[in-house]
C-alpha cells in the first residue's frame, strides 16, 4: 500500500510539475490575424503596398512585434493574411486608432473588399 500511495504521489507530483513548466512557458502576447480579400480592380501594387505598410508597424507602434504577410496556404475567398504579434492584449486595445492604424489603414481599407479578424492568447 506505501509503494502504490508513493507511485501515485510521484505521478500527481510530475503531471503538476509538467503542468506549472507548460504554463510558464506558454506565450503571453496576443496574436491579431487577419483574413483579406480585396476589390475587384485592385492592382498588384497597391495590394504590395498594404502589405509593406503592415510590415512596417512595428516601427511605428512598439506594441507590435512582429507582423506576418507571406500566404502560404489559403482556403476559401480570402486571398492573404495579416498576421501581427502585440506584446500583450492591452497593447492590441491601444492599436486601436493610434496614429500607426490610422496611416496604415489609408493604404489598407481603401483596397480592402472583406475581411475576418481572429485575435487569439493563451
Amino acid at each position: 500500500m506505501k509503494k502504490l500511495l508513493a507511485v501515485l504521489l510521484t505521478a500527481a507530483l510530475s503531471l503538476g510539475a509538467i503542468a506549472a513548466q507548460a504554463a510558464d512557458t506558454a506565450p503571453k502576447t496576443v496574436l491579431h490575424v487577419v483574413t483579406v480579400s480585396w476589390k475587384a480592380g485592385t492592382t498588384p501594387e497597391q495590394i504590395q503596398a498594404a502589405l509593406d505598410g503592415a510590415k512596417a508597424l512595428p516601427a511605428a507602434y512598439p506594441g507590435i512585434t512582429k507582423v506576418w504577410t507571406k500566404t502560404i496556404k489559403q482556403q476559401g475567398e480570402r486571398t492573404h493574411v495579416i498576421a501581427m504579434e502585440f506584446k500583450d492584449e492591452q497593447a492590441l486595445k491601444d492599436y486601436s486608432k493610434s496614429p500607426a492604424q490610422t496611416e496604415w489603414y489609408k493604404l489598407y481599407t481603401p483596397i480592402r473588399e472583406r475581411s475576418t479578424t481572429f485575435d487569439v492568447t493563451n
